[in-house]
This record gives structure tokens, C-alpha cells and sequence, in this order.
């Protein structure tokens, strides 16, 4: 690309450059003029009145007793800004035209926009394989993060922004199994973890993620993702992920020892830390392994087990607000975990719900052990909001 052209950059950020100079929307102090100089070039295939103008800067505003007079000092430091590329781009790049104003098309420049629609478009018309997956690897190098992401909160900025996250959430989901079937395992890794920054609740991006971590036999990583993307949805959604990403988590924590190991190593692999007191605490998921595994214990030995579930509300009986509940269940895990015995297991199994499991405890003395792990919780918190609930049924054996 020529130093001489323009380069316009607004995925990510918003920048104009010409050969070593470049000004950008870095400076909040003056985010109207940034506004003014993405709309013109936006819409620069139109002179733009000076009265639309005037409602696009200050529209939320109570408005200035001389609109036109304003925005002719609002297109003086845009074009004052513009200079520091070029002495005389201010004027050269925006133009007058009968009274309205208007982006200087006459004048080639490069605009990331339009070069990264334009090789999404090539590379979905591309009949062959090579040429869709240059096409869409072009597209996603260009896009740096969403349209205009300091400016987001314009009306006009909103769906422009959705339609171009949107293409490429889409390109990316095209190209990876393009990738895949070439063997390209850590373009994907790469493509995967640019992608969930910008879309940081699609599982199916994490999904890809951990595939392809698991072809490159990086389990541990590929653990890592799942656990820090459960977390996530769990703290946003209060939802688990979904069986296929479980599975995925399941093969990678399977298969993280990449060689033979002698029993004393896994021994001492399994020995918990010696400090670790009262229940134990572990995910849902392997909540549910256990549990499996109790149902089959209890077939031969046919011992009393016991499953409670602790919720928590308010004191109307209905959800607690967000603030209040993350407090909560944090405060509850504590007490739970240091009122119940070491051979007990606990697990968060909702937003605002704990399952515990209690082996050797018949129905009274787990109603108890309940009661119990519910007054420690007021007694260390008094001023709490929430009001704490329990059901306990027996654990059924396996048949």
C-alpha cells in the first residue's frame, strides 16, 4: 500500500494514517470530532445538510444558540486534525457542496470497512476451497474488534456494528473447518481466542477452541479454556455449558498425563492437599460422577445416603438481585464447605442453588446437618438478604 493514500481503519479503532502520520480516537476529549469524521466518511457517497449535521452531534443535548456557528468550529478542528497528516488534507478530504458537506471521494484511500465486506463477499463466491480460505483469512486479519467500538452507543453506529460482528462471527465459523481439514490446528487456536474476546459467550467459539487444542495434544490449555468459560457463563447466566463442551473438558482432564506414570506417581498426584478441611467442594459435573458412583455403592451395600439442596431467595420468596446473590453464594460455599464433614461433597448446581451429598446420614440427621449449615449462615452473616431454603431426598440406588 502507496504511503501517499489515505488508510482509514474503523474495526477495533478508529484511525487515519498517511504515510507516517496517523491521528486516532484515542483522545476522548474530543470524541465529536471523531463522531463528525466517521460519519462523513461513512456515508460519503452523499453530501450531507448541515441541519442533519447538527442533530447527529448534539441531538442529546439541550442544543447551542448558534447550531450553524458551532458546527462550522466543529469542522475547523476536523480538518485542523486532518492537517497533521497532510498540510492541506483538511480541506482537500472534506468539501462543500451547495451549503452541505460532503467526504472528498475523488481522493483513493484505503477503508478497512469495505475491504473486509468486500473479501467476505469474494471468499462465500469462491467455488474453490483455496480461494475461499484466502479470501476469509484476509477478512478476519482485518477485523481488529467491532465497528467503531468508542462511538458505540450512537443510534446509527448500532446496527452497523451488528451487521459486521455478525459477517464475521459467520467468516470464522466458515473458515474453521476449512482450516481443520488442512491440518491447521493452531491457525485455528489463534483465530478461536481473537474471536472470543470480541464474543466472549459463544460456546460454539469455545467449542472449536478446545478441539482444536486437543488435536494439537495441548489438554492442559484445552482445560483451562473450559473451566475459565464455565466460570464465566456460570457468573453471567447462572448456565452450565453444554454436554458436547463437557464431553470435550472430559477427554482433555482424561488425557492430560502425556506419558506412563507408576502408581506412586498418580498417588501422589490424587493426595489431596493436606490442608483442605470440611466438604469437598467440585463442579456439577463431577458432582455427577460421584454421585453415579454412590448410586452403584449403595446397590451392593445398600447404606443410607442422603442429597440436600439449599436455595436462596429473599424474604418474599423471589430472586435476589445479581449483587446480592453472587455475596450470598459465596458466603454460603464458606459455610457450607466448613460445616459439613470431610467425607461430605458439595457442588454449586445453579445460580442460586448447592447440592450436597451426605454418605452414612439417614433423612433426620441430614435435615439436621441442613439446619445446622443454616444458622451458622445467619449467625456469621446477620444483615444478609437472603432467606435459605432446603429439600433432602434420599440418593437412589443404581439398578
Amino acid at each position: 500500500m502507496e504511503n501517499s493514500v489515505f488508510q482509514v481503519r474503523m474495526l477495533g479503532t478508529f484511525s487515519i494514517r498517511k504515510g507516517d502520520q496517523e491521528i486516532n480516537d484515542s483522545d476522548n476529549r474530543s470524541r465529536k470530532i471523531w463522531l463528525l469524521l466517521a460519519y462523513m466518511i461513512y456515508c460519503r457517497s452523499r453530501a450531507i445538510s448541515q441541519e442533519e449535521l447538527v442533530n447527529l452531534l448534539w441531538s442529546d443535548e439541550d442544543g447551542s444558540s448558534n447550531p450553524l456557528n458551532a458546527l462550522k468550529t466543529m469542522f475547523h478542528r476536523a480538518r485542523a486534525s486532518l492537517n497533521q497528516l497532510d498540510g492541506t488534507a483538511g480541506h482537500s478530504l472534506i468539501i462543500r457542496r451547495s451549503g452541505n458537506y460532503a467526504w472528498n471521494t475523488d481522493i483513493p484511500f484505503f477503508y478497512d470497512v469495505d475491504e473486509f465486506e468486500k473479501q467476505c463477499r469474494l471468499g462465500t463466491a469462491a467455488e474453490d476451497k483455496e480461494t475461499k480460505l484466502a479470501a476469509y483469512r484476509k477478512a478476519l486479519e482485518l477485523y481488529q474488534g467491532d465497528f467503531l467500538p468508542k462511538l458505540s452507543s450512537e443510534p446509527w453506529v448500532v446496527p452497523i456494528s451488528a451487521y459486521f460482528h455478525n459477517l464475521y462471527i459467520q467468516v470464522l465459523l466458515d473458515t474453521i473447518p476449512l482450516l481443520s481439514e488442512a491440518g491447521q490446528h493452531e491457525d485455528i487456536v489463534t483465530l478461536c481466542r481473537k474471536a472470543v474476546e470480541v464474543e466472549p459467550y459463544n460456546e460454539q467459539l469455545y467449542q472449536h477452541l478446545m478441539q482444536a487444542l486437543l488435536a494439537l495434544e495441548r489438554q492442559r490449555e484445552a482445560a483451562h479454556v473450559y473451566e475459565d468459560m464455565s466460570q464465566l457463563l456460570f457468573d453471567s447466566f447462572g448456565i452450565m455449558p453444554s454436554d458436547e463442551i463437557r464431553a470435550l473438558y472430559r477427554d482433555a482432564v482424561r488425557t492430560i498425563n502425556d506419558r506412563a506414570l507408576s502408581i506412586s506417581s498418580l498417588r501422589d498426584q490424587l493426595r489431596e492437599p493436606p490442608a483442605a478441611k470440611g466438604a469437598l467442594l467440585c463442579d456439577y459435573d463431577f458432582f455427577r460422577v460421584i454421585y453415579h458412583a454412590e448410586a452403584r455403592a449403595l446397590a451392593r451395600s445398600g447404606d443410607a445416603v442422603h442429597i440436600c439442596l439449599m436455595s436462596a431467595t429473599d424474604n418474599k420468596d423471589e430472586e435476589l438481585s445479581k449483587r446480592s446473590l453472587d455475596r450470598c453464594m459465596e458466603n454460603l460455599q464458606d459455610v457450607i464447605c466448613s460445616n459439613l464433614r470431610r467425607g461430605d461433597i458439595a457442588s454449586r448446581c445453579s445460580v442460586s442453588q448447592f447440592i450436597f451429598m451426605l454418605p452414612q446420614a439417614n433423612y433426620e440427621n441430614s435435615c439436621m446437618v441442613c439446619e445446622r449449615v443454616i444458622r451458622a449462615f445467619y449467625r456469621q452473616y446477620p444483615h444478609s438478604p437472603a432467606k435459605l431454603h432446603f429439600a433432602v431426598q434420599p440418593l437412589e440406588p443404581s439398578v
